[in-house]
């Protein structure tokens, strides 16, 4: 796999430690009674966020900050295999939910429970997957492996910075109504149009509802991050490329792993998303946008809370942008 080169940070560093002095001046400047600042990182897979998070994560650790800080992957919170099993054979026609990756595949409850938990600044295991198990299908590494944070060991150390990151991180479901039209449009395109590329057309309306439905049950994540970052392709179909990259390093490191075609058919799994929700994520994830989930959202308090990064096939920034 290509060396990722971070030229990401020098833009994220400003953005988020302005978010967290705006955070900290909320609660009066009192770090004892200031909760800890959750931030969202988006990337298309492959885009460099992997990168990115590790960087955030050491320099804000690191001094003049010298925060404690943890790192929640939305991947770590996927079902465990035999969930994510009965949940394709409850739905065998469905090609989204065949494998893990869209909404619907992720332990909803299990989130909720570890966000409250880090909130209140309650000892915390943060959970871990491995998704070389099962020849590629993944599976939940067992909770007495998860690392506890906020806990006797970290001499009072209590977290103060969340970055939780993942390739749907943010996105929101659109009303039924709209759904229908953008399905509608693919599936026109992909009749009337031989350039298509894209995976919405290929699918059943009904399918592509599930996960839409599904996704309505992700705000109650999203809606309570502070700020979020977002690392846009100039082209989503980059992302097939990019993850057969990942793949390739995954068997080259640990000896199983995905073949090529099944690389293909998992990302075909979730492209329809892309597709559906990258619009709304470009306005902005906080942002009330009619016909959105968000669409009864306070019309001001969202400005500035989220920048976005659109990267080339290189996985170089091209432009910036604040939300």
């Amino acid at each position: 796999m290509p060396e990722i080169i971070d030229d990401k940070s020098q833009h994220c560093i400003p953005f988020l430690l302005n978010r967290l002095q705006a955070h900290q001046a909320r609660f009066g400047n009192d770090p004892a009674n200031t909760p800890p600042f959750f931030l969202g990182l988006n990337g298309v897979q492959g885009a460099g966020k992997t990168v990115l998070v590790s960087t955030l994560h050491s320099t804000l650790r690191a001094p003049p900050y010298s925060l404690p800080v943890v790192t929640l992957s939305l991947d770590d919170l996927y079902l465990p295999h035999d969930q994510q099993v009965r949940l394709a054979q409850t739905f065998p026609d469905n090609p989204l939910l065949q494998h893990r990756g869209q909404p619907a595949t992720h332990d909803l409850p299990l989130a909720k429970d570890v966000f409250d938990s880090l909130r209140a600044e309650r000892p915390t295991a943060i959970p871990q997957y491995d998704k070389s198990a099962f020849a590629g299908q993944g599976d939940r590494v067992p909770p007495s492996q998860w690392e506890t944070v906020n806990g006797d060991e970290d001499q009072g150390q209590k977290i103060k910075v969340v970055i939780f990151e993942g390739w749907s991180v943010g996105f929101r479901a659109w009303d039924d109504e709209i759904l229908r039209q953008k399905w509608e449009a693919a599936v026109h395109q992909k009749d009337q149009d031989a350039s298509y590329n894209g995976r919405l057309g290929y699918v059943k309306f009904e399918d592509v509802k599930a996960v839409n439905d599904a996704l309505k049950g992700y705000d109650a994540i999203t809606d309570r991050l502070d700020a979020l970052i977002h690392i846009d392709a100039q082209d989503n179909h980059f992302v097939y490329d990019w993850r057969q990259e990942q793949e390739r390093t995954l068997r080259a490191s640990k000896g199983t792993g995905m073949t090529e075609d099944q690389v293909t058919n998992f990302v075909n799994g979730y492209y329809p998303s892309y597709e559906l929700y990258s619009e709304t994520l470009r306005q902005g994830a906080f942002r009330p946008i009619p016909h959105a989930t968000t669409a009864s959202a306070p019309s001001s308090g969202w400005e500035g809370r989220q920048l976005r990064l659109i990267v080339d096939k290189n996985r170089r920034v091209q432009e910036v942008v604040n939300i």
